[in-house]
């Protein structure tokens, strides 16, 4: 089959722009802040294999809609609508992110973050498979799962012992803080900070975080203005276009080795354990608290174990079956039958010898 006969996907939530070498993707989905849903990783994929496979494209820019994100990660409101509820899809759905993440770092192109706002959770691990970050001065970037009630494992576990090291990966993935565009740069995680704050039409240079907040509300004449970070990528763009594609490629190959070691030595276990741990009382929680804007119950967890109780099933482990019904594997702390409302006693375990 001719790549120019590859089956094409309709692009409903990016946008996919070629010119002068250059392909530019953008997550279309400010609404989200730029999250991705299951159906942009399948649009993300084929426009990164779209710009792998032409030939006249030298450099690819991948960015987000707006000033507020570049990309927020998975669509929390999807993960609790769809995935807490069929934990065994959510091994489908890191298939789809898996390949989304690789088909950057195999695009055999130089792929060019531009972070015009901020790059948390899966939107960090999206910016690290990239060759080179520019960050606007307001943006920041970061890890969530710990808070949400899950692992960063797409990416953050793997590569940011390497781009920053063991203590301060740590310290990014256990305590989730924002890590501003500056000390981004100090740690290595970006390449360029560039001034995206202006007062009454003048650039700011190292804008405070009150400056920042009334930028991004256009408050007292103060505003976000991204022609700074285009002007910069722009600059890095032509100098990639100008050098042998040949030898690029390979470079990149080359020096993706610790990422692809670390990425294939881990990816798939975490696939598994994610789709596993969607069962579980953590991801419920803290997805549905993420949902309805209000804190999780992190020691609500702790104290159920510490008094003997579950931590992992919302409403104990399924030990009872109903004497009226015969309905088995009901949850421990029901009192009452779930199927025909019958009381029930707690000291009734279920029967598994009709199983073996």
């Amino acid at each position: 089959m001719a790549f120019a006969q590859l089956p094409s996907v309709e692009y409903t939530e990016i946008g996919y722009a070629k010119k002068d070498w250059v392909a530019r993707i953008t997550i279309e989905r400010p609404e989200a802040y730029n999250a991705y849903s299951t159906r942009t990783l399948i649009e993300l994929a084929a426009a990164f294999r779209e710009a792998a496979f032409d030939d006249e494209v030298a450099v690819i820019v991948y960015t987000g809609t707006g000033t507020a994100a570049f990309c927020t990660g998975g669509d929390v409101k999807e993960y609790d609508q769809v995935y807490t509820r069929s934990p065994h899809d959510y091994w489908k759905y890191m298939g789809l992110f898996s390949a989304y993440i690789e088909s950057i770092l195999n695009t055999g192109k130089p792929v060019i973050a531009r972070l015009n706002g901020m790059a948390v959770g899966g939107g960090n691990e999206s910016q690290l498979a990239c060759d080179l970050s520019v960050i606007a001065e307001h943006a920041y970037v970061g890890q969530v799962g710990t808070r949400v009630g899950s692992v960063a494992a797409g990416g953050a576990t793997q590569w940011l012992p390497i781009f920053v090291g063991d203590r301060r990966a740590r310290w990014m993935l256990m305590l989730n803080r924002p890590v501003p565009a500056y000390q981004a740069l100090e740690w290595g995680l970006v390449n360029e900070v560039v001034p995206s704050v202006r007062k009454d039409g003048a650039f700011i240079e190292r804008a405070t975080p009150e400056q920042v907040k009334k930028a991004q509300k256009n408050e007292d004449g103060y505003s976000i203005d991204l022609s700074r970070l285009d002007e910069t990528i722009d600059a890095l763009c032509t100098e990639l276009v100008d050098k042998f594609p040949e030898c690029t490629r390979y470079t990149k190959q080359q020096v993706n080795f610790w990422k692809d070691l670390a990425w294939h030595q881990t990816v798939g276990h975490a696939r598994d354990w994610l789709s596993i741990h969607y069962a579980s009382f953590e991801p419920i929680e803290g997805m549905s608290a993420f949902v309805e804007k209000r804190q999780p119950g992190y020691r609500m967890l702790r104290e159920r174990a510490a008094r003997g109780e579950s931590s992992e099933f919302v409403w104990g482990p399924y030990t009872q079956h109903c004497p009226g019904c015969g309905a088995r594997y009901l949850p421990a702390d029901f009192a009452f039958c779930g199927q025909c409302g019958s009381p029930l006693d707690s000291g009734v375990a279920v029967d598994t010898s009709a199983g073996k």
